[in-house]
């Protein structure tokens, strides 16, 4: 190789490292300004009048009220959507069906509607003037700005996140390993529990950490349906916008670093289903 190859080849090397530097000191420089900074801000608004402030705006009771709300919301909501994800997972990966692509259409439905939007329209339809209004205050049924309202509006929201997450991984894995576990007399509970759950174990807990962190934040659909009821039906999204409307910045701040702390505990969870799901991949790959 003749020598201005060489040179052509080193200036061509040290073009490439310059621009991989500056691109990733510009990611570093978005990541800094768009999310420690304003976490930052968050942190700090909230330790400004010092830890006494601060606690004292955690504990609160309209806020422990807002977080003992929230968490019933996740914890019925969940478990729900959950089952739902398993079961639409299992029929759209392991059955060819007539409707099955308006299936997979409807699950995706609540990435493109407004969650406004389906707040509204459970108000509608459960409103005291909505579609079953009338049956409902007859029977004395509570629905919409009422616990049942903020769980039916948090289930929607979070309806797509367990299930497309397990169906692709679920068509990847193919039907070979039950059809053999049905081969050997194994009922279908068995081939469900002892062959399909160790292999979408790792995918399953991360489509339950992502629905978890979705509902927790959940704002717009809450909103319409809670009616803003101060220690009865607000969530800790709406305390902290109830706070902070009423100027009340050191509390909302603090009520907010909760809702943060809570949010990087799921966000390391997160972190550790999903390195679990890719060291599997690349072992299978290997294989």
């Amino acid at each position: 190789m003749s020598s201005s190859t060489t040179s052509a080849a080193n200036a061509a090397r040290r073009g490439s490292a310059l621009s991989r530097r500056i691109l990733i000191s510009l990611g570093w420089l978005v990541f800094a300004l768009f999310l420690l900074l304003p976490l930052f801000i968050v942190v700090s608004q909230g330790l400004s009048s010092g830890l006494g402030a601060f606690f004292t705006a955690i504990f609160e009771p309209d806020a422990l009220s807002a977080l003992k709300l929230t968490v019933l919301a996740v914890v019925i909501s969940v478990p729900l959507n959950l089952l739902f994800g398993v079961c639409a997972a299992w029929c759209v990966s392991k059955y060819d069906f007539r409707g099955k692509s308006i299936l997979v259409t409807l699950i995706d439905l609540p990435f493109s509607v407004s969650p406004v939007i389906a707040g509204l329209v459970y108000v509608l339809m459960f409103g005291a003037q909505g579609l079953l209004g009338p049956w409902l205050q007859d029977h004395d049924i509570q629905i919409v700005f009422a616990l049942p309202g903020i769980v039916l509006a948090t289930i929607f929201v979070t309806v797509p996140f367990v299930a497309r997450e397990l169906i692709p991984l679920m068509q990847e894995q193919g039907t070979q390993e039950e059809e053999a576990a049905r081969l050997l007399g194994a009922n279908g509970l068995q081939m469900f529990w002892y062959v399909t759950v160790p292999n979408i174990k790792w995918g399953l807990i991360y489509g339950v950490v992502l629905c978890t962190a979705r509902a927790m934040g959940e704002f717009g659909a809450v909103s319409v349906v809670s009616g803003h009821i101060r220690g009865v039906t607000n969530t800790l999204p709406l305390h902290v916008e109830i706070l902070y409307n009423e100027y009340n910045h050191v509390a909302a701040f603090a009520v907010a670093s909760l809702l943060l702390i809570l949010a990087l505990f799921i966000l390391l969870l997160k972190q550790w289903s999903e390195s679990r799901i890719n060291r599997l991949r690349n072992s299978a790959a290997e294989e």
